[in-house]
């Protein structure tokens, strides 16, 4: 079974969308994912998504509601196979915690998937208003697809 972990700033917003996407990808192409999502900073631990993410998640039917927001930490490494990050500074952060070669190896910025080379961040929703919300769902949605696709392969 491959682990995909997705990681934003506070696992509220762009993280969680990022989770449920996949996970509702991976089932329809009845793939052997576990995916799951964390946040660089402690900010929201144990809290559910931003409202405006889970609404925006449930129009696309993406069921987010109960997922909780918890802390990326060093054992994350060893759990999961791929880890995916929304931005540079997430970027930066996690690979802070990289203790080898094989933990750097895991860590890749998620629009890399649709744009390789291109480092482009995933623009963080949460001053925005609804379309903000929007964007980063069809950003995630292909950068899924494409993830989705090179899983069916493997």
């Amino acid at each position: 079974m491959t682990k995909i972990l997705m990681v934003c700033l506070g696992n509220i917003c762009r993280s969680p969308l990022a989770e449920g996407i996949l996970r509702v990808k991976a089932e329809k192409a009845g793939l052997d994912v576990a995916i799951d999502s964390a946040g660089t900073s402690n900010y929201h631990i144990g809290e559910h998504p931003d409202k405006r993410t889970i609404s925006n998640a449930a129009m696309h039917a993406v069921d987010v509601a109960n997922l909780k927001a918890r802390q990326f930490s060093v054992s994350d490494f060893d759990e999961f196979d791929h880890i995916f990050v929304m931005d540079r500074s997430n970027y930066a952060d996690v690979l802070s915690l990289a203790r080898n070669d094989n933990d750097r190896r895991k860590v890749e910025m998620i629009l890399n998937r649709v744009y390789p080379g291109s480092d482009m961040s995933v623009p963080d929703p949460y001053f925005g208003g609804e379309q903000g919300f929007e964007n980063v769902f069809i950003l995630l949605d292909k950068a899924c697809d494409v993830i989705v696709s090179t899983l069916h392969k493997s």
